[in-house]
């Protein structure tokens, strides 16, 4: 490991505590090293324009500094042990290329801000992927619940209850997802704040421009408070983890109903091959793992969140303890997306068997209809409803799939979908 920047004349470093100190920082700063070099070049521009740095060294660095990010990104420059994180990974490069101008980096910076504004614009760029992704699976559900309109059965405790269709399975989750994408970029609205500049949490005896690194940086607004930005460390990725778990059990819900349907028992769903494996011993299995693990996936989500959770009982100011908040983060996140990410795919291909789904369609799925219709000339429901419920297996006769669905005529159900009322709430996103 290279010389620590805290290193103290006449201390001697124990190598176990220093293990224990850094933990996996190397390895998790890799997520976000060139989201810290972007903030360092807007932090070496600022100190250019308060006369900490000379013009020429402001160029000299930020040339480096995009250098730097240049060599991360081909594998030239490799963020391993040698270092005790990613932020002193940058500056020892600056001051192995260039020297004094180097060593001032760091000025009005400390390591705390740093980590704050490289883990927000990370989030920033995950929360817009996930908003992204929840739009594509919205997009995709539309999309079939306007091609798709197949009778099927509806199911409350997971019994038989009224006639459905796939057009509306596939609209309740369309709408889902709207909700989701909306949430994420709630939850980016509330992050995307600038900290750069706080320092350690108290501020700096220099007149730092951070109105110029908020733009610059492309950030909503600055944070005001020095104090707060050490107290919102937890609380923001909490809030991007909620947008995320809303997603992801939207997910797990969908999984589920995908796992009954494609069983031999109910039949009712053909998923495309990529998403099954086979048995290892059992030649005649296709298992619908994929389907199985993305039902899993809310798992990490939710320990994530509960990690952080936590670390969070604590008092003001900077602690250690939050160093623990990035891999819990990290994980949660890389979890969630990648499962969100082949869901728009599977819904795309996935086939429904139509005449197993109608021949699971009973007579006495009819019986609401029957009800309400009996309500309808005059009778009062519950006086209907008990007519209904004794004539329930009857309650089928001359009746068809379709009928009952054109007759669901309440806004959202079966005849009046709403779909260009989704389509328009998907647009806003854009």
């Amino acid at each position: 490991m290279s010389d620590l920047l805290w290193q103290k004349p006449g201390v001697e470093i124990d190598q176990r505590i220093m293990r224990f100190l850094a933990g996996d920082d190397v390895v998790l700063d890799r997520e976000f090293f060139l989201f810290d070099i972007e903030a360092s070049k807007a932090h070496v521009e600022g100190l250019a324009r308060i006369g900490i740095v000379t013009a020429q060294e402001s160029a000299d660095l930020v040339r480096e500094l995009e250098q730097l990010g240049a060599d991360f990104r081909s594998a030239a420059f490799v963020l391993d042990d040698r270092f005790e994180d990613g932020h002193s990974a940058i500056e020892a490069r600056l001051i192995e290329r260039l020297g004094d101008a180097g060593r001032k980096v760091h000025s009005g910076r400390s390591r705390n801000d740093q980590v704050l504004v490289a883990s927000r614009l990370w989030l920033k760029a995950k929360l817009l992927e996930l908003s992204s992704i929840c739009a594509a699976v919205a997009n995709i559900c539309i999309y079939r619940a306007e091609h798709d309109v197949l009778p099927m059965p509806g199911y409350t405790h997971l019994q038989r209850a009224v006639v459905s269709s796939t057009a509306m399975w596939f609209a309740a989750f369309a709408e889902a997802f709207i909700d989701n994408a909306w949430r994420a970029r709630q939850a980016l609205a509330l992050i995307d704040a600038n900290p750069l500049g706080t320092a350690a949490g108290y501020g700096v005896n220099l007149p730092l421009d951070r109105e110029y690194t908020t733009r610059k940086l492309g950030f909503a607004r600055m944070q005001v408070s020095p104090i707060y930005a050490q107290l919102s460390r937890g609380k923001f990725e909490l809030a991007a983890l909620d947008a995320l778990g809303a997603a992801v059990l939207d997910l797990r819900r969908l999984a589920w109903d995908l796992s009954l349907f494609t069983t031999a028992e109910f039949a009712f769903v053909r998923l495309p091959a990529p998403y099954t494996t086979g048995s290892s011993i059992m030649p005649n299995k296709r298992n619908p793992d994929v389907i199985e693990l993305m039902r899993a996936s809310y798992a990490s989500v939710a320990a994530a969140r509960t990690e952080i959770e936590q670390l969070l009982s604590l008092p003001s100011g900077y602690q250690r303890d939050l160093q623990g908040s990035k891999g819990a983060i990290f994980h949660g996140f890389h979890r969630g997306l990648d499962a969100l990410a082949l869901l728009p795919d599977l819904l795309a291909k996935m086939e429904w068997d139509a005449p197993r789904m109608r021949a699971a369609i009973e007579p006495a799925m009819y019986a609401t209809d029957v009800a309400i219709e009996a309500a309808i000339a005059g009778v009062p429901f519950r006086d209907a409803y008990r007519a209904a419920a004794e004539a329930a297996n009857a309650a089928g006769e001359g009746r068809t799939p379709e009928a009952s669905l054109a007759a669901r005529v309440s806004p959202g159900s079966a005849a009046d979908l709403r779909l260009g009322a989704l389509r328009a709430r998907l647009a806003g996103l854009s």
